[in-house]
């Protein structure tokens, strides 16, 4: 793997990106599975006043999901 790193800004866009294509369903407003995945990474780094992350060290999902939306970030830029 690689040794990116992952800032908090970055995680917070990535997480609005995956509010807007899977939005908060229900009456509870229950949040998808994605935001779920990324939101769990945010807390810990509020949580370890940690302002970057290396992407390594978030877990398959969170990661698969963080280089999801830098890939549609980079295509909507071209």
């Amino acid at each position: 793997m690689s040794d990116t790193t992952i800032s908090l800004t970055e995680l917070e866009e990535a997480i609005n990106y995956w509010r807007i294509q899977r939005p908060a369903t229900g009456e509870e407003c229950a949040l998808s599975p994605e935001v779920n995945a990324l939101a769990d990474v945010y807390a810990m780094m509020i949580i370890e006043h940690l302002h970057n992350v290396a992407a390594d060290a978030i877990g398959k999902e969170p990661r698969q999901l963080f280089d999801a939306w830098r890939k549609a970030r980079a295509g909507q830029s071209a």
